[in-house]
Parts: C-alpha cells; sequence; structure tokens
C-alpha cells in the first residue's frame, strides 16, 4: 500500500520547499522505488492558468493540459520515472467548487456543508487518489505553517496521519535556520517557534530540513532536536549549495532515504546518485561559457521562466558549456539603446512565450537583430508567432499583426481557430467563452514534422510529442506566401493541421516552434531542440 510523506515549510516562504520534496523523492527512486508527488495550494484561484507571473511564476503544463503549480516542474526534472498529471496538483478554489457542486446535487442530503468534514475529506480524498499505484507518495503543502489558508489542508493532514498510521505516514517540515552575521551564529529560535506552531495544530513532525546559509553546528543539531522532540538522527541540515542538483547527495549522505525506509519497513536496495553526480560534476567543473539572451516581459521574476532556465543549463550541461542567462526586459529594449548594446553581446536570442500585447514591439526588435545578422535564435509559443509577423513585415511588406492585438489589422498572421474573415474582410468569431482555459490548446500533443527539415533533423523522427499552451495559431492562408520568401513551416499538428514550428532554411540556426519544449527537459538529457540551440551558440561565439 502506498506510504505518504507530508511536507511542510515554516518561518518564511520561498525556502525551496519544492526542491527540497522532489530531492528526498528523487533518493527514493534511486533505490528503486515508485514515486509520485503531488502540490496542494491553499489559495482560492481554480489554478494558476489565470494568475500573472509576476505573482506566481511560470504555468507548469501537464501532459494530460493541467495549468499547473511551477513546482511540479520540479517534481518532473527530478523524477525520471513519473510524469505528473491533473491529478497531482489541486487548490482550495478546486476543493470548494467541487464541494459546492456536490452540495447542489443533493449529495450530502440537505446536511449542513462545513470545513470538517466536507472541505477536509475531500481533500484527502484527493491526496489518497493522487498516491494510488505508487510505493511512495510526497504531498507538499503550500505556504507558511500558520497562514489561515492552509489550514483545512493541515487538518485533512492531521486525520490521515491518525487514519493511516506510523507505518504509512509522516511529516517533513522544512524550516529556517537564520544565521546573524554580527552574533557570529546560527539561531535556532524560529524552528522552534514554528515546530510549536505545527504542535498547536496537532502536527508532530517527524523530520526536520533545516535551511540555512551557513553550515549549523552539530550542538545546534542537538539543541533543534531536543526542544522539537525530533530525533537527532532526523534533523537534516541543508545549507546552501553551488547548484540544487547537489541537494539529492546532501541528503542521502545524511541517510535521509534509509531513515524514510526503516520507518516505512521498506526493503530497498542503495540508492545510485550516479546520474546526479555527473550532473553536478559537469555544472561545477563547465569553464567554457555563453550567453543566451531571454527577451521577454516577465524578466523582473526569473521563476516566471523557470522551466526554460533549467532546460538552458541542462543543455549546457549536454554541451560542456556554461550557459549564462541575461534577461532583456521586452518593453525596455524599444527605447532603451543600452539594452540593444546588451542584446549583440549574446551570444544567442530566445524569445519566450506570454499573454497580451505589451513588449512585443521589443521582441521584435531582438528578432529581427537574429535573423538579419545570424544570430541564433529559437522562439517559443507568441515567440514563434512574433517570428512570423516580424518576417511578413519585413520580408513580405505586409501590415502583418495578430488579432490578439488588433482585431481590424489587414493582415492577421496570427488568429484563434475560432475566427474567420468574411467577404468584407471583417473578422468573425465562431464561439465565445467566458472561461479564459476554454480556447486553449493544452497539454500533449503530436505534431507531423517536415522532412528536410532543421527540426526533423533536431529531432531524428518525423513524429514527436510537445505540449501546448496557447489560444493563438497561425494563419494557413499566409503559408505559400511565407515559403516563397524564405521562411519555411517545418511540423504540423497531427489532428488540425495547424502549424507548429517554423524556421529559416537559409539561417545556420533559425527555429521557431508553437509548443512549449522546456515542459520536457531534463537536467540528465537536457531536450533535443535545447541541446541544438546551445550549441549553436557555442559554434557562433567561436566563430565572432
Amino acid at each position: 500500500m502506498t506510504k505518504f510523506i507530508f511536507v511542510t515549510g515554516g518561518v518564511v516562504s520561498s525556502l525551496g520547499k519544492g526542491i527540497t520534496a522532489a530531492s528526498v523523492a528523487s533518493t527514493l527512486e534511486a533505490r528503486g522505488l515508485k514515486v509520485t508527488m503531488t502540490k496542494l495550494d491553499p489559495y482560492i484561484n481554480l489554478d494558476p492558468g489565470t494568475m500573472s507571473p509576476f505573482q506566481h511564476g511560470e504555468v507548469f503544463v501537464t501532459e494530460d493540459g493541467a495549468e499547473t503549480d511551477l513546482d511540479l516542474g520540479y517534481y518532473e526534472r527530478f523524477l525520471s520515472r513519473s510524469k505528473m498529471s491533473k491529478a497531482n496538483n489541486f487548490t482550495s478554489g478546486r476543493i470548494y467548487q467541487t464541494v459546492l457542486e456536490k452540495e447542489r446535487r443533493g449529495d450530502y442530503l440537505g446536511a449542513t456543508v462545513q470545513v470538517i468534514p466536507h472541505i477536509t475529506d475531500e481533500i484527502k480524498h484527493r491526496i489518497l487518489q493522487s498516491g494510488e499505484g505508487y510505493d511512495i507518495a510526497m504531498i507538499e503543502i503550500g505556504g507558511t505553517v500558520g497562514d489561515i489558508e492552509s489550514l483545512p489542508f493541515m487538518e485533512a493532514v492531521r486525520q490521515l496521519q491518525v487514519e493511516l498510521g506510523r507505518n504509512r505516514a509522516m511529516l517533513m517540515h522544512l524550516t529556517l535556520v537564520p544565521y546573524i552575521s554580527s552574533a557570529g551564529e546560527s539561531k535556532t529560535k524560529p524552528t522552534q517557534h514554528s515546530v510549536k506552531e505545527l504542535r498547536s495544530i496537532g502536527l508532530q513532525p517527524d523530520v526536520l530540513i533545516c535551511r540555512s546559509e551557513q553550515p549549523i553546528s552539530e550542538d545546534n543539531r542537538r539543541k533543534i532536536a531536543l526542544f522539537t522532540n525530533v530525533e537527532e538522527r532526523a534533523v537534516i541540515l541543508c545549507p546552501d549549495a553551488k547548484t540544487i542538483y547537489q541537494i539529492p547527495r546532501i541528503l542521502h549522505e545524511q541517510q535521509l532515504d534509509e531513515l524514510i525506509c526503516e520507518r516505512f519497513g521498506i526493503q530497498a536496495p542503495p540508492a545510485d546518485l550516479s546520474d546526479w553526480d555527473k550532473v553536478t560534476g559537469s555544472l561545477l567543473s563547465n569553464q567554457e561559457n555563453v550567453t543566451v539572451a531571454v527577451v521577454g516581459k516577465y524578466v523582473e521574476l526569473p521563476d516566471a521562466y523557470k522551466s526554460i532556465n533549467e532546460a538552458l543549463l541542462a543543455s549546457g550541461i549536454q554541451n560542456d558549456v556554461k550557459v549564462s542567462i541575461h534577461y532583456i526586459d521586452a518593453e525596455k529594449l524599444e527605447t532603451d539603446d543600452k539594452l540593444f548594446h546588451e542584446l549583440k553581446q549574446a551570444d544567442a536570442i530566445l524569445v519566450p512565450g506570454g499573454f497580451g500585447e505589451r513588449g512585443t514591439l521589443g521582441k521584435m526588435k531582438a528578432i529581427t537583430y537574429a535573423r538579419e545578422n545570424n544570430v541564433p535564435f529559437l522562439g517559443i509559443c507568441l515567440g514563434m508567432q512574433l517570428a512570423v509577423i516580424e518576417f511578413a513585415r519585413k520580408v513580405l511588406g505586409l501590415e502583418a499583426n495578430s488579432t490578439e492585438f488588433d482585431k481590424k489589422t489587414k493582415a492577421p498572421l496570427i488568429g484563434l481557430i475560432t475566427e474567420w474573415f468574411d467577404e468584407k474582410g471583417e473578422l468573425q468569431v465562431r464561439s465565445d467563452t467566458s472561461d479564459l482555459g476554454g480556447t486553449m490548446r493544452l497539454g500533449a500533443q503530436q505534431a507531423q514534422l517536415v522532412e528536410d527539415s532543421k527540426l526533423r533533423q533536431i529531432y531524428g523522427s518525423p513524429m514527436i510529442t510537445e505540449r501546448h499552451r496557447h489560444r493563438y495559431e497561425m494563419n494557413g492562408r499566409y503559408i505559400n506566401d511565407l515559403e516563397q520568401k524564405g521562411m519555411k513551416i517545418s511540423g504540423y499538428s497531427a489532428k488540425q493541421h495547424l502549424v507548429e514550428a517554423v524556421e529559416i532554411p537559409t539561417h545556420d540556426w533559425f527555429v521557431a516552434v508553437q509548443y512549449h519544449p522546456e515542459f520536457t527537459s531534463s537536467p540528465r538529457d537536457g531536450h533535443p531542440l535545447f541541446n541544438s540551440f546551445v550549441q549553436a551558440s557555442k559554434h557562433y561565439k567561436n566563430k565572432r
């Protein structure tokens, strides 16, 4: 039967709970166990799909089309044998919506609907469901202990621990041990208070993972164990690492995976972390450096492009180079000559996805520079749409645009698949929806790659499966015009024959795709498209 490890956080947010939980899971997977992970988010939104990247970071898309928390990206990158799905992330909003729908149908037979038992029962049901078929399920509770929003989740965890028993459930608490430089010592009191907060709601941690900037002394470790009623060997020290991919090794060397197996009575072979050793060894030893300019409008918060960042770093490992990512604000690039000079120093240019018109002129300015100066270029989602528009404007001489930005554009290169233009040239819409996700292509979909294209050469296959998150598509009426002027359509969706990718054969490396390849990149293997892109940037730097 599935064993459950519940992961909570205390003292402050942004301690890296998702990374730590994923690292623990990877050490257990390295012992041959089948592991899955689930993230419980306390906010009331149904999912992160309509939330600003400035507030929440990127939206990670699963194979089955769920728009989820970015932590699920960490889960997939750290676990090689488990793919996330809509069952692996749910919010307070989703729980309350489900409970209210049941109440409206009469499922509760007229009972007064309350947090306990109705909300907590729904949370417990989803937790148990997410772990079916696995040896171990790690359940991460978002937020910080003491937050009012997370109390129903904490209560559900408390109930599950009682119902499942010690042989099937344990609680892992991530906390901060701050270092006070003026005093020259680490302070354990915040951790003690955090555990006290947990106890006040009926939860006692079985394992404490103590984050810190500086190494924590053995005396402080013993002190933490004494005042929190946690076994000393279960107080795991986790100081800042040079790379997050060192964390599985750090936790393993403190025998955390062995402690978990003992607690659950699991017989498993020793963990084989050789893959992680190769990853970290390459990351820390690579001397050659290439710079990739990421031109976006959410660059003030790098977490908005978390999967892209990790995909670039992973492809650096595959190419024996260190990838330095230089963020350039697309909106400021429109008028700032200094930023444009910085762009010209890059060895490659990447324009990521996004929604809305803000910053699009700056992105197209970067695309023009890459196209005209033979700089390696990768466009993703909106980056592909803008690459097509830029080419149509500069090469075809069209007043091209997307109907997302201009409903009355004379040359609608990009539009909704529900749109068409009547005999008067006026835009018509077949359907409308108040649900912003209702018109989107989401999740894993197949694409057919065109023979003799660079993209097919990169993948080494005529058919690929990649994840999507967009609602606007390229207008097929302009395909012939674009191809006659030198832009090749290199991929089509298998079902609807929509344009999936474009490239410029006369350019050394100019590829743009409608899908999101970053979501399937792995630190162990990279991703073929990113691997080729970083390799091209390496060649470009060497010949400059």
